[in-house]
């Protein structure tokens, strides 16, 4: 079954180390085969990872996208270590983070990460 990807006008997807742009017009894709998949919406550049949790998230998209854990372990759990010391109410969330890219689920990983950054925000908007 083929995954459908609808663009809006201008909107960029990463294939696999590809970046597709669309352009000015409203596309449907529909992507067969198994590369990492992800909508402009849900990138993070190294300037936008700008709190602990997004260091995190593209930490795990870096690892989604190249499909290589192990380069990227050493940092991952040096980001994981000091959010959770910070911050020891995410230790549940980073667990789920935690099995899903022991369990090879990248894509599911970045999901959690994604709710870490929610939780994160919620944390910070609690504290002023």
């Amino acid at each position: 079954m083929s995954l459908k990807v609808e663009l809006k006008p201008g909107e960029k997807l990463i294939i696999g180390n590809c970046v597709v742009t669309n352009s000015d017009q409203r596309t449907r894709l529909f992507i067969d085969g198994k590369a990492p998949i992800l909508r402009e919406k849900d990138i993070l550049t190294p300037d936008t990872a700008d709190s602990p949790a997004k260091r995190i998230y593209f930490a795990v998209q870096l690892m989604y996208i190249d499909d290589d854990v192990e380069r990227l372990r050493g940092d991952y759990f040096k980001l994981i270590n000091d959010i959770v010391t910070a911050a020891p109410s995410t230790i549940q969330l980073v667990d789920q983070i935690n099995n899903e890219i022991l369990t090879g689920e990248l894509y599911k990983a970045l999901k959690a990460a994604k709710k870490l950054i929610q939780y994160e925000q919620e944390l910070l908007a609690n504290a002023t």
